[in-house]
């Protein structure tokens, strides 16, 4: 079965095997991704958090009630390219680099279900296209995993609640972590509305838990319509993560880090055609520093990262 795909933070899991001198039973390294096990056409549904939105200004008239509902069979071709840039350090070593290649996977999305009386979302099907990256050893394997598949559920406010994924058979590990990376990011960077009238200069916050990896992370956007030309809405966002709790239990009872510091924070632009299913375009840029120490407050691991997820439509 296909590993549920690691949650981006904190990515302090990378240094794990390096922390086994003061975390005790420490043994897994990652690069932000545990190791996955073979690869497998077996598809995988993984929950997302629900999202809550309150509007603090509802913009300018005409105002109206915004529903992402594209019709059934209704398709969608779109490029996702995602980054991570991690670097770590733990005490006076030297700094790591534990970054994510850069990924840009052609996607071809189809609605197998409209929103109706009777059904309250909207399914997606998504096939992935010739993906590329500019990293010798990711480019050759990404090479194997055209035709995976995978799925959203999306609410009418565009909310997603579930993602399924399903590599192709040949997909490669490296290049499978890779893309449900990519997936994971865009999924926990999307922009829902709220379910009252709005207009432009509308500006409404959304809430939503991100649960990672022994921590639940509170990340709050702050959403502004900028514009709406013709049926298409151009969404200015900017994001901020607190972690809820002050230690992070690391995965497989290996011990656990105090959070002395963290910050992640940023902004970016998002433009929404309510007829289809996926963002036509837009870039948003996450950016921050983490500190997490050891119970006796001997040892540090500074971490800096800063993330990137881009769309746009293959016209544009």
């Amino acid at each position: 079965m296909l590993s549920r795909f690691p949650h981006p933070r904190p990515y302090a899991l990378a240094a794990v095997l390096s922390l086994a001198a003061f975390v005790t039973g420490c043994g897994d390294s990652s690069d932000g991704a545990p190791p996955a096990p073979a690869a497998t056409s077996s598809e995988v549904t993984v929950p997302v958090s629900a999202v809550t939105t309150t509007v603090s200004e509802a913009g300018s008239e005409p105002r109206e009630v915004v529903r992402i509902a594209p019709v059934a069979r209704q398709e969608q071709n779109v490029v996702l390219t995602t980054r991570s840039e991690v670097f770590q350090q733990i005490g006076s070593e030297p700094r790591q680099d534990f970054s994510t290649p850069e990924v840009t996977l052609p996607l071809t999305a189809t609605v197998t279900q409209a929103v109706s009386d009777s059904a309250p979302s909207t399914l997606v099907d998504i096939t992935v296209g010739e993906a590329t990256s500019p990293d010798p050893m990711l480019g050759s394997s990404l090479a194997d995993a055209t035709g995976s598949r995978a799925g959203l559920t999306i609410g009418p406010t565009g909310a997603i609640s579930a993602l399924r994924l399903a590599p192709s058979v040949e997909t490669a590990n490296i290049a499978r972590s890779a893309i449900e990376q990519a997936f994971y990011q865009s999924v926990y960077r999307t922009i829902s509305f709220p379910d009252s009238e709005i207009g432009v200069g509308a500006v409404w916050q959304i809430h939503q838990q991100v649960m990672s990896a022994g921590v639940t992370i509170d990340q709050r956007s702050t959403a502004t319509l900028v514009s709406r030309d013709g049926d298409r809405l151009t969404v200015d966002v900017r994001v901020e993560q607190t972690p809820r709790e002050s230690v992070w239990m690391l995965p497989n009872g290996q011990g656990q880090l105090d959070i002395e510091q963290y910050t992640m924070a940023g902004e970016g632009a998002v433009t929404f055609d309510p007829a289809l299913p996926l963002p036509v375009d837009g870039a948003l840029v996450l950016s921050g520093d983490q500190v997490y120490v050891d119970p006796e407050g001997t040892t540090r691991l500074a971490q800096s990262q800063v993330d990137r997820v881009e769309w746009h439509s293959p016209e544009n």
